[in-house]
């Protein structure tokens, strides 16, 4: 089992390799995404400067928490849309037959789907995460945790993704949930939880997990706890095995249009 997790990370490492490379066919457009990528996240500091400028906090967090925060948010997102980008297109995959091409290839279908385009702009998403943590809270410590974070993010909001977009299986306009989900979830996860009461924060904690993406991971950052680092990775696991669970749940029920095309 060890083995055949080794040779899927092996694929999995490869194809991403392989799709950043198809991008950088065309050099000069591949930077330009990437440093507009940053450029753009960039411009929201100085909105945060001017609210700070006229509150002391927000939310109970301090300018520099939300740079933390907003550079988990660009890291994660980053991270998920540099190796799964497809996971956020499986309901057009699943309504139109278009998993034909996967389903005949040896290897893992989930992870031969999603992990079959690259979004190279999200590359300037990343980049920049790590520019705002070494900017606004470095430290080594920091810079692991942050490693981390944006890893175990990557991976919810991945199998998030999939977890959404498996509706279609089950639901017509299953795409149209996963879009509004995601959105949501995308919106929320840019600014502090302190803001949110009642049903949303509880929700924010449960049903789109912002909290586990973003806020826990924020909060540990700037005051560590073994506690939540553990709850925290019980989750990741969970998800990931939830949302293995309920793909492959879904794809028997997966009508092919006959629509057959060479991925190579």
């Amino acid at each position: 089992m060890l083995t055949a997790a080794k040779q899927q990370g092996k694929v999995l490492l490869l194809s991403v390799k392989y799709n950043i490379m198809r991008q950088m066919t065309n050099r000069a457009a591949f930077i330009t995404n990437i440093t507009f990528m940053i450029l753009n996240n960039a411009t929201f500091i100085i909105q945060w400067m001017i609210l700070f400028h006229l509150k002391e906090d927000i939310g109970g967090y301090h300018m520099n928490d939300v740079m933390v925060l907003w550079g988990l948010a660009a890291s994660t997102y980053g991270l998920s849309h540099i190796f799964f980008q497809t996971a956020y297109n499986l309901p057009d995959l699943i309504i139109n037959g278009k998993l034909d091409s996967y389903l005949v290839q040896p290897k893992n279908v989930l992870l031969g789907v999603i992990s079959s385009g690259t979004n190279t702009s999200a590359i300037g998403d990343l980049l920049y995460g790590y520019l705002i943590i070494c900017i606004f809270r470095f430290s080594i410590v920091n810079l692991l945790l942050f490693t981390l974070f944006s890893i175990t993010g990557a991976l919810i909001l991945t199998a998030f993704a999939i977890l959404t977009g498996s509706l279609s299986f089950w639901i017509v306009k299953g795409d149209m949930i996963s879009g509004n989900l995601h959105s949501v979830l995308l919106h929320f996860s840019t600014y502090p939880d302190g803001i949110f009461k009642g049903i949303i924060r509880l929700l924010l904690y449960t049903l789109i997990p912002v909290g586990l993406i973003i806020y826990l991971p924020v909060k540990m950052i700037l005051r560590f706890d073994p506690f939540t680092l553990l709850l925290l990775l019980g989750f990741t696991v969970l998800i990931i095995f939830l949302a293995f669970f309920v793909f492959y749940k879904g794809l028997r029920r997966y009508s092919s249009s006959n629509l057959m095309s060479a991925r190579i």
